[in-house]
């Protein structure tokens, strides 16, 4: 039988409790301060970077629909921008 082609791998480790959600075009940070919030599509192609300058941040992204991936530090998240 063969192997699966996806392995999910469990983080682990104190990542200063970072969260990143989203509402519409309104992305939260927090627990981030710091760090550097890359956005990239999904051609791996980094459209915007933002340097987090305070502990609970909210940031309007002005993007075309779509879906991105944000990476915060070591955190990386989906989102989709209707």
């Amino acid at each position: 039988m063969a192997e699966p082609a996806i392995e999910i791998v469990e983080l682990e480790g104190d990542f200063n409790d970072i969260t990143v959600t989203i509402s519409g075009t309104d992305l939260h940070v927090v627990n981030a301060h710091g760090e550097t919030l890359q956005i990239y599509n999904v051609a791996g192609v980094c459209v915007e970077t933002i340097k987090i300058d305070g502990e609970d941040k909210h940031y309007t992204l002005n993007l075309s629909k779509g879906c991105y991936i944000v990476k915060v530090g070591k955190i990386v998240r989906k989102i989709s921008i209707k």
